[in-house]
């Protein structure tokens, strides 16, 4: 068998995996709304959080690969304990995005550091992930899976970095020492709201990017 055919699915499932993929990262969902609140903050810390967010796909991605997502699904409490996490640790960004708002950012690699932990805190994207990479594999070859992982995080890459860019672009026109505090605030609420959003409650939960 050719490698290539070990690695991706046949051509016409992958260009469904492709469109299937696409209309789902376009879809506003947590992730998107962090690089946007970050975006607005500034330009690298939206590119930084994208690049975040991507990372924790690619977390998630090699957990099915090995077989961890399905056993995280298999223990019991597991889904709400990780969600819990993740929606504390967003209210924690807000709240901090709050009271420091109107402030420079530092240069650094934080944006990378929080957008990967939204997105792998997420108890919603691994089972997603679970259901949804293997059923466009072909078979259950783990190479498709990897293959299509990839594939799903540089077309998130590539949509988050644009949100981030067009937030930045928008607050430029915006920008002042007011327009910059209350912008921050929002921010920061959006960010609160969010982890109210992700801890899981019954019938609570987000798959969106």
């Amino acid at each position: 068998m050719p490698v290539a055919a070990a690695v991706f699915p046949e051509p016409s499932t992958y260009a469904l995996f492709v469109l299937a993929a696409a209309a789902l990262i376009v879809t506003p969902g947590p992730d998107t709304l962090f690089v946007l609140s970050r975006g607005l903050e500034g330009r690298s810390l939206g590119l930084r959080a994208a690049c975040g967010v991507t990372a924790g796909i690619l977390f998630h991605t090699a957990l099915v690969v090995v077989g961890v997502a399905a056993l995280y699904r298999s223990v019991p409490g597991a889904e709400r304990i990780v969600g819990v996490l993740g929606g504390a640790y967003l209210c924690y960004l807000g709240i901090d995005t709050l009271r420091s708002a109107g402030e420079t950012e530092p240069a650094g690699t934080g944006g990378v550091r929080e957008g990967f932990l939204v997105n792998a805190l997420n108890p919603q994207v691994a089972l997603f992930f679970l259901a949804f990479l293997p059923g466009f594999a072909a078979g259950e070859e783990g190479g498709s899976v990897a293959a299509l992982g990839v594939t799903y995080a540089a077309l998130t890459a590539v949509y988050l970095g644009g949100v981030a860019l067009a937030a930045d672009g928008t607050a430029r026109l915006l920008r002042s020492e007011r327009t910059r505090v209350w912008l921050d605030r929002v921010a920061g609420a959006v960010l609160v709201g969010l982890g109210v959003w992700l801890i899981p409650f019954p019938s609570v939960g987000a798959i969106a990017v």
